[in-house]
């Protein structure tokens, strides 16, 4: 495994596992159980999600100690106010079976950001939150929160792969010493990423699969890379990444795939902000 060091000193794996969309409780539970044995240490969830008591379950049945996870869950935009985010944050505690997180994060830049803002900022400073950040916050709303606040965010979760590179980010990341997680490693499956010539090619000279490839060139530019899969042995594969290298030649050519076009919802789109909020 590789880490990544955040501002507040603490080291974050590179690679982690995402639970988005995986609404089973037992499939939830067995999944995170086959990431915990295959190496993650990483595990990501969030209240939206639904699944925070699956997670817990299988971290506490893992026999990993605690000590040597990093979990991360985020506070859903119904809650995102001062006032709302203290219980909204008990419960996930709560539901994980957890006295602390290693990450919190604001799920959507959305609703009262400031007053959730200055919740999380307690809960950094009281411990139970070791490192507090954003999750789909461009460039512009990191630069504002940063400048308004004592404490920057630690972490921004952005859709991230080779279709969507974020190369915008990173100079305000870098600025505001906020580290880059990806979600949507593989573009959520609504693209043809995965058959991606390039990267196929790519991986057959290095005898690893498409996957692996997206997942070794997140890495490799310092941003944790969080896939997502409910098959033990995808599972498996996709841990297997710190066993080989891309080249300066294989990472030039995988930037010039980039369309700078989201597969997901763009959080400037007026429609869009409607249907999370519908949500």
């Amino acid at each position: 495994m590789e880490f990544i060091r955040l501002a507040t000193g603490a080291s974050m794996p590179l690679l982690g596992f995402g639970t988005y969309l995986i609404k089973d409780l037992a499939v939830c539970e067995r999944a995170v159980g086959d990431a915990l044995e295959a190496g993650y240490r990483l595990i990501d969830t969030a209240q939206f999600y639904g699944n925070e008591e699956a997670v817990g379950r299988a971290i506490r049945h893992s026999g990993v100690p605690r000590g040597e996870l990093f979990v991360t869950t985020k506070l859903w935009i119904s809650d995102m106010s001062e006032e709302k985010a203290a219980p909204a944050f008990e419960r996930s505690l709560e539901r994980l079976g957890m006295d602390y997180v290693d990450l919190y994060l604001l799920h959507h830049p959305f609703g009262d950001v400031y007053g959730a803002w200055r919740a999380a900022q307690r809960f950094f400073r009281d411990g139970r939150a070791r490192a507090i950040g954003v999750s789909n916050f461009y460039a512009d709303r990191v630069t504002d929160l940063a400048l308004n606040n004592e404490i920057r965010p630690h972490v921004d979760q952005l859709e991230t792969h080779p279709y969507h590179q974020r190369r915008e980010m990173e100079p305000t990341l870098a600025e505001y010493g906020t580290a880059h997680q990806a979600w949507g490693p593989f573009s959520q499956g609504k693209t043809d990423l995965l058959e991606n010539p390039v990267l196929k090619a790519i991986g057959e000279k290095h005898g690893k699969t498409t996957a692996q490839v997206c997942l070794r060139w997140l890495t490799q530019r310092g941003i944790c890379a969080l896939p997502k899969s409910t098959h033990k042995a995808r599972i498996r594969e996709n841990f297997q990444i710190f066993d080989f290298r891309l080249s300066a030649s294989d990472m030039a050519a995988i930037a010039l795939l980039d369309t700078g076009k989201p597969a997901g919802m763009p959080h400037t789109d007026p429609n869009n902000i409607k249907r999370i909020y519908a949500m």
